[in-house]
């Protein structure tokens, strides 16, 4: 840098003292030329060209000069324009301040900001005084983090509307903790950046909740069922009775509610392995789920699905696992893994699942066919056109679908037509007699046959021997799963 300068400041006297030079020989030369007239105008020609070169210079110099004066004037001006403009903001600011923080605390209606990615930017008073949390717990955390996977399930396709650019507005009943029921007109309002790009959306709240609302309506004591309805009646006082039992406490409908809002539930996973065993294929696995009781207990499935059903609550339950795997998939890099997920028969006619599947794909960015949704034999029979745009739907979504349970009281085709399936798992029942009853046989073999005429793969259920693995290979089965093929693990030790 030194030098440069240093260069710059001689830079103009070496130049006239190039030019000096040059005159003095020009002038030095004309006088040996004898007063030839040829020569002499010939090396004045040259001392003129090198006195207009040096003037042309020494004139560029000053240009240059009172160019970057001028510019260094403008840069001044602007800057005291915009040091003064923000003095005057920072007096608008420090007066403007009270009234802001007046307005945050004051504010019946609750306000919220979220990013494109659900992450909290901003909140008022009035949101986490209603939610009953601390700020930290708010700021800089998911939005199915602050309201729970339940309602951040159910306002799903809103949230996905407003990053659309819509404006939109619905009304929903919120349970709280103490059992009363509020009801609240929620507003989404997109946010855009200065380039005119949508970079979030501000949730709005207000509680309408009536006086009556707030005490839940509770049946005389004496009331009795009417006639007809005794046999469901006693169902329902099993069930209840079952799960006073299971979870120790009556309402067992907030006890399942409450465990998948504090995350309560314990993932495993079993591995389907690609037949012939260590040929190289991509391993899958099937998504099991445990709730975690006190002492380290595990309840199985039996334990808590049918209260979990009776209360409506699956396809909730469904959501936090599909949630749940994404998220480990994505934080473990298990890209070429397909995860087998049991969907709830209440799931299957959600009209909101789609676009909820949609959502956490985005945004965990799941690779094609991370997925692979399992539908039973009965549930496409029952549910007919309904299953079938379901199956479309979260195929569209790049996502596959598994035929369970096939098999189980008769193999038949007819039912699987006009579905569009990827695997068919054989159920556990014909693999179990594989060995020892060729009708069982036969019917694995007819499956698997007709599987491969149609371009569907067949996964073996309960496969528990060696000597069962390798008839299964002999039929071209193209995976298998059971304890002879790996016992179920914790997810996380995956």
């Amino acid at each position: 840098m030194q030098k440069r300068t240093l260069f710059r400041t001689i830079r103009n006297y070496v130049a006239a003292l190039a030019v000096v030079a040059t005159a003095s020989a020009l002038v030095f030369a004309i006088s040996f030329t004898e007063s030839n007239l040829l020569w002499t105008a010939f090396l004045t020609g040259i001392l003129v060209a090198a006195i207009l070169a040096e003037a042309v210079r020494a004139s560029h110099s000053d240009w240059l000069l009172m160019r970057r004066t001028a510019q260094l004037a403008a840069l001044k001006s602007k800057l005291e324009r915009e040091t003064l403009l923000r003095k005057h903001a920072d007096q608008k600011n420090s007066t403007d301040r009270p009234r802001l923080q007046l307005m945050d605390e004051s504010l019946s209606t609750m306000v919220a900001l979220f990013d494109s990615k659900g992450q909290c930017h901003y909140h008022n008073r009035a949101f986490h005084d209603w939610l009953g949390m601390r700020p930290e717990q708010i700021d800089g955390h998911h939005i199915r983090e602050i309201l729970g996977p339940k309602v951040s399930a159910e306002i799903a396709t809103a949230v996905r509307q407003s990053l659309d650019g819509q404006e939109v507005r619905y009304e929903r009943t919120q349970a709280m903790q103490n059992g009363a029921l509020y009801h609240l007109s929620v507003t989404h309002v997109p946010q855009y950046d200065e380039a005119g790009k949508i970079n979030g959306f501000y949730f709005l709240a207000d509680d309408i909740t009536g006086r009556s609302d707030l005490t839940p309506v509770q049946a005389p004591p004496n009331e009795q069922p009417i006639a007809g309805d005794e046999s469901q009646a006693g169902q329902e006082l099993y069930i209840d009775a079952f799960s006073e039992q299971i979870t120790g406490q009556k309402n067992a409908g907030k006890r399942i509610i409450t465990a998948i809002e504090h995350g309560e539930f314990r993932l495993y996973c079993q591995l389907i392995a690609p037949l012939p065993l260590n040929s190289g294929g991509a391993e899958h696995y099937e998504i099991l789920i445990r709730l975690q009781e006190e002492e380290e207990g595990l309840l199985p499935p039996g334990a808590f699905f049918p209260l979990a059903e009776r209360h409506g609550l699956m396809p909730y339950l469904d959501r936090w696992v599909i949630q749940h795997v994404l998220a480990w998939s994505a934080s473990h890099s298990r890209k070429d893994s397909m995860f087998f997920i049991n969907l709830a028969a209440a799931t299957l006619g959600d009209p909101e699942f789609p676009e909820f599947l949609r959502t956490l794909l985005q945004e965990y960015e799941a690779a094609a066919g991370s997925l692979c949704f399992e539908v039973t034999d009965a549930e496409l029979t029952q549910r007919g056109e309904n299953a079938a745009e379901f199956i479309r739907q979260v195929r569209a979504c790049d996502c596959r679908v598994a035929l369970s349970g096939f098999g189980r009281d008769n193999v038949s085709f007819d039912r699987i037509r006009g579905f569009q399936v990827d695997f068919i798992k054989i159920d556990g029942s014909l693999i179990l007699g594989l060995l020892r009853d060729p009708v069982n046989l036969a019917k694995v073999s007819s499956i698997d046959r007709v599987a491969k005429k149609i371009g569907v793969r067949t996964v073996a259920e309960l496969v528990e021997s060696d000597e069962l693995i390798s008839k299964l290979n002999e039929l071209g089965i193209d995976y298998a799963q059971g304890f002879g093929i790996s016992r179920p693990r914790a997810l996380e030790e995956q």
